[in-house]
This record gives structure tokens, sequence and C-alpha cells, in this order.
């Protein structure tokens, strides 16, 4: 009875492991699928930029070191080369990288299969990416050879994928940016075996990659600038994530600028827009600056994604042929509820920089209370909404009191001014980003304070005689349940302060008032109202 047990638990076994590698096959074409496997991994002819694109997680077998890397080959033909390479490796244990860019040829670029085969004077070794090939020289489906060299390291990686591919798009197609399109797809998981050597030592290694391909139209060198994430999560599920920027930092909400692209499982995968990639801190190189977000939330309904993301190293930007942020990152959060962690992979086109302010009011030397200040953000992006402090100051900016804080609109109405007419004031303005790594501090010129006199007859409300020698009278226009009024004189000492329920009219006796210039000020409920009046 074990026995039968136990082979019908094989035949299982075997069954549905044969199933969930049935495309694992040449030629092999995901259904409805624009891509093809072996040919479309080759050089497409017609477009007119391409790239094949690895990165990925190893240890070594000596040291147990951690590593990530990336390669890239690039075909676009420039400057008298056919392209050009890139390769990073990093130490994750203890931050040294190596980076390398260099411009390459390509004495192989196969149309029907992966056969690449780059060589210049810039780099030490004659370098290949393609697919490997059995004892008959047969290609055999979804396995690679890699082979690349700097002056100070070497990989010799040998790899197997072992999920489906995930086509972007659903069909492998689709426009990207404002007016190009792309061929899009990833090998989102890849067991990666082979050496690594650092300045002429050599180890074995293991670990797992991934692979992204895109040929078409859209290029990263000249077209909108971008977010891109691979995400591989412990729950089996892959993420590739991209946000486009428009020329103005915009990102619009479609599928142009952006993408999620979900392996779930082995029968599931999908593309939308329907997500948010909340930025949550920033990091700036040293001079020359570039700054860049090194923490997201991506949050999306579908599947009840919720998870972090943060850049391992700081110090990941590229600097040729175009300076870029590249590097490894880690991941944690929920899927469906459920704790994932996570490893990845950030390549960040777009920088972000510090807010530029102009104060638009008050821009004269003198600020009527009832006006809102107001001020303008000359380099809005929708990857840092920025928050705003306002202060003010009366002792010439020795001295600074905050009367807003963490407001989002560029516009405040200061609502209960508690300085007199004829100050002079100064309003200190802060933009700053959600960590404060990007911020900036804009001050006005001096300006002559003087409160609202015409609030009074907005709401119909009237005060006589004015001036006056002994009392005044107002007129509320209405039964009113409950009023504050103040009184100050020009120094903005307060004189009188009252509260009143359950009327109409009110008198105010001020016959003990020195003559002069004084401050009336009403609340009732929300609405506040101001005058001036003179004491005879």
């Amino acid at each position: 009875m074990k026995l039968k047990t136990t082979l019908l638990s094989f035949v299982l076994f075997i069954s549905f492991y044969c199933h969930a590698q049935d495309w694992k096959t040449y030629p092999y074409t995901p259904s409805g699928s624009l891509v093809s496997f072996s040919e479309d991994e080759g050089r497409h002819s017609t477009e007119p930029i391409e790239w094949w694109y690895t990165t990925g997680h190893i240890t070594g077998s000596l040291t147990g070191n951690n590593y990530s890397y990336m390669l890239s080959y690039f075909y676009y033909p420039t400057q008298g080369y056919d392209g050009f390479r890139i390769l990073n490796l990093t130490n994750d244990d203890t931050g040294q990288n190596y980076f390398d860019t260099k411009p390459v040829d390509y004495d192989i670029l196969a149309l029907d299969k992966l056969d690449i085969q780059a060589s210049s004077i810039f780099i030490p070794k004659t370098e290949s990416w393609k697919n490997k090939k059995d004892g008959n020289n047969n290609i055999i489906p979804f396995e690679y050879d890699l082979f690349a060299a700097t002056s100070s390291i070497e990989i010799n990686f040998s790899y197997n994928t072992t999920k489906r591919p995930l086509i972007l798009g659903d069909d492998g197609k689709f426009d990207q940016g404002l007016n190009s399109y792309t061929y899009y797809y990833s090998q989102t998981k890849n067991e990666v075996s082979g050496s690594i050597t650092i300045n002429g030592i050599s180890e074995n290694i293991t670990g797992s990659a991934w692979i992204d391909r895109q040929y078409g139209s859209f290029n990263p060198l000249e077209d909108e600038k971008y977010e891109w994430f691979s995400l591989q999560l412990s729950n089996g599920m892959d993420i590739n994530l991209w946000n486009l920027f428009t020329d103005n930092n915009e990102i619009p909400n479609n599928l142009n600028y952006k993408i999620l692209s979900a392996y779930v499982d082995e029968n599931t995968q999908y593309t939308n827009a329907d997500f948010n990639l909340e930025r949550l801190a920033f990091n700036c190189t040293p001079e020359p600056v570039n700054c860049y977000a090194k923490k997201w939330r991506l949050t999306a309904d579908k599947n009840n994604i919720d998870l972090v993301i943060s850049v391992l190293h700081l110090d990941s930007e590229v600097q040729l042929p175009f300076r870029f942020y590249e590097g490894s990152t880690t991941i944690t959060g929920t899927i469906n509820g459920v704790s994932v962690t996570g490893k990845g992979f950030a390549e960040l086109l777009h920088s972000y920089e510090k807010p530029n302010l102009t104060l638009t009011n008050p821009i004269d030397d003198t600020f009527n209370s009832s006006e809102n200040i107001t001020w303008n953000l000359n380099n809005e992006d929708d990857g840092n909404p920025l928050l705003y402090d306002v202060a003010y100051s009366i002792d010439n900016k020795q001295n600074y009191q905050t009367i807003a804080q963490g407001i989002s609109e560029t516009s405040f109405l200061w609502e209960n001014p508690d300085i007199p007419t004829g100050e002079i004031i100064w309003f200190k303005i802060t933009a700053y980003s959600v960590d404060l790594t990007l911020e900036t501090t804009i001050i006005s010129s001096s300006s002559s304070f003087t409160l609202p006199v015409d609030l009074f007859s907005k709401f119909n409300v009237v005060l006589f005689p004015n001036p006056s020698s002994s009392a005044l009278h107002i007129d509320l226009n209405e039964v009113v349940a409950d009023i504050n009024y103040q009184i100050t004189d020009i120094n903005g000492k307060i004189l009188l302060d009252k509260n009143i329920q359950n009327i109409s009219t009110l008198n105010i006796d001020i016959k003990l008032f020195k003559p002069g210039l004084y401050f009336l000020k009403i609340r009732q409920e929300k609405k506040i109202m101001y005058t001036k009046f003179i004491k005879n």
C-alpha cells in the first residue's frame, strides 16, 4: 500500500512539474503575446534602440559575502560604436562598489536567438551573453551563459530561468511616455551559479537574477525620465514597476506613465496603472548635486499591496553615459494582509530639485491681514508633494513666530493676527519634502502691517459714531448667540476683551480711553470682523 501511495505521489509530482514547465521549450510564444522565444531574445534590426539587462543578488561560497550586480548591453549606435555596456558590482556587506561603463562594438549580435559578443579597446576581454547549448550544439531553452570584465572584476555566470516569462502590457507591446512605444518582457527568477573575480581573487557564487528586455522607440537617454523597480517577493510574487515623469514633472495616471506588471503565480500575471507610489525619503549626492528618492511606499488595491521599498546603498550613482542611480533595494510589507519581504533593484533617472519659491503677496510695503499670504512653487514635482510653514517677524528678522505648519497649499489666510496696525513685519515661507531633505526658505521684504477696515461693511455690521468721545454703538444686523469683542491700541495692547450672549446691538463705553486710534475685533463663531475707530 505504501509503495502504491509513493508511486501515485511521484506520478502526480511529475505531472504537475511537467505542466508547470510546459513553457520551457523553444519555440515558445505565450498566449496572446507578440513576443516569442528564442527569436525575440535576439536583435531586432527594425527597432532603433534595444537593450539586454540583468540584475542579481549572489553570495560568495568562500567569503560568504553578499553581492548585487547589474549588467546591461545597449544597441544604440553613437560616436562610432554600436552601443555601450554597463557593469556594476557592489559588495552589499561592505558597500564597496565597482562601476564601469564602456562603449562597445558587437562582433556578434544574432537576430534569431540570444548571442551577444561585445568588444572594444576599452574592455580587457571579449564579453558575451548567449543561450546555453547542449553537447549536440542545440540551444537549451531559457538557460544562458554570461561573461563580462573590467580592469577590476570579472563575472562568469550561468542562468537557469525558473519562472514563466512576465509579458508586460499583456501582449508585450505598449506605448511608453508621450510619443514612444516599447516591446517588453521580464524573466523574473533565474538561478545563478558561476564565479566572480575581484582584483584577481576568484570565488564561486550562487544566487538569483532578474532579466529585462526592451526594444522599440523608447529611449532612456532622450525620452521621459523615470523611476523603475524590480521586486522579487518572498511569497513568490514578482513586480515590474515604472513611474515616468513628463517634462513638467507630472505623472499622468495612465499606462504610458504608470506601469505595474505582476507575476502572481504560474498561471496569473497582469499589467495595470492602478497603484500609488509615495516617496518617503530623498538623498542628494555630493557635488555635483543630484537628488534621488531613496524610500517609497507602494500601494495597490489589487492583491492589497502595501510595500516599502528602500535602497540599500546611497552611493550607487552611475556617471556614464549619463547620471542616474542604479542599485539594490530591500522590500518589506504585506500582500493580501500577509507579511512579505523581498529584494530588488531600482533604476532612477528622475532626480529632484530643492523647492524654488517666489513670494506673490505681500510684494510691496503694505500688508493687509484680510489678504492671503501667497507664494508660487516654480518647480512642482508630482513625485515630491511639498509641505509649507509660514512664520512672521516683527523684530527685523531676528526671531520668527510660526502661524502655519505643514500646510500643502501655496496660500494662507492669517485669521487672527495679534499685532497692531503700523507694525513692520516680515514673512518667512519654508517649503520642504516629507523628510526635510529638500528644503528652501524665502523671506519677504519689510511691510507695514494693517488690519482690515472693510470687514464690518462686508457683513452688514455698522459702527457709529466714528470718531466718538464717549461710546461706540454697533448694530450686528441680527441676534447673535455668542460673540467676543476686543479693543487694542496702536501698540497692540489689549484694553478690552469681553464675551457677550444673545444680543443684536453692542454698546461700548470708551470715555476713559485716551484720544487716539484704536482697533476693534469681533469674533462670531468662525467669522472675524475688524475695524478701527478714533477716540476724540
